[in-house]
């Protein structure tokens, strides 16, 4: 992979109104400390502000307050996962940044054209591919502004997005 990908927030601080990501896996970057620890009982405490907010939370806060919409929908198999069930415990900190995010079952996203890999759309023109190892370790990205890969991104984005269910609703 070419070293001069553009990280996923440097993209998201050049965003004027729009970004989307969709994530397709039931498990990513298994060693993560976070997750070793979700997995020991460490629960993170909605009201420990502190104890949660990351850089990466400024910067989605940041692009929201600038009028940036960001939307994250999750394809997710049936029952889910740990790792699902870890993510969606550790999902309102997002939230509360200021992203929207809808779960939608796997089985309902079978009659939907899907891309092959994960990605971020940024304002309807740059598509940012996330590459995964089987076991979900990141293997880095690549970049395109190609318009039939951003038009496949949109309309499969927009196409799981009207079918999944908002986070506050959704029960893992």
């Amino acid at each position: 992979m070419p070293q001069s990908v553009p990280k996923i927030d440097e993209l998201l601080r050049n965003t004027q109104y729009s970004a989307v990501h969709l994530e397709m896996r039931d498990g990513y970057m298994q060693d993560d400390p976070v997750l070793r620890a979700w997995r020991a009982g460490h629960r993170l405490d909605p009201d420990d502000r502190a104890s949660w907010w990351r850089p990466w939370l400024d910067v989605i806060a940041e692009a929201v307050t600038r009028g940036v919409e960001i939307r994250r929908a999750r394809i997710v198999s049936e029952p889910v996962s740990e790792y699902i069930r870890y993510e969606y415990d550790v999902t309102f900190p997002n939230i509360r940044a200021g992203e929207q995010v809808r779960w939608l079952p796997r089985r309902s996203a079978s009659t939907i054209a899907l891309p092959g890999n994960d990605f971020w759309l940024f304002d309807d023109r740059v598509v940012r591919w996330g590459h995964f190892s089987g076991d979900g370790d990141s293997l880095g990205g690549e970049v395109t502004e190609d318009g039939t890969a951003v038009e496949l991104c949109s309309r499969a984005f927009e196409a799981v997005w009207d079918r999944a269910v908002p986070h506050e609703k959704y029960t893992v």
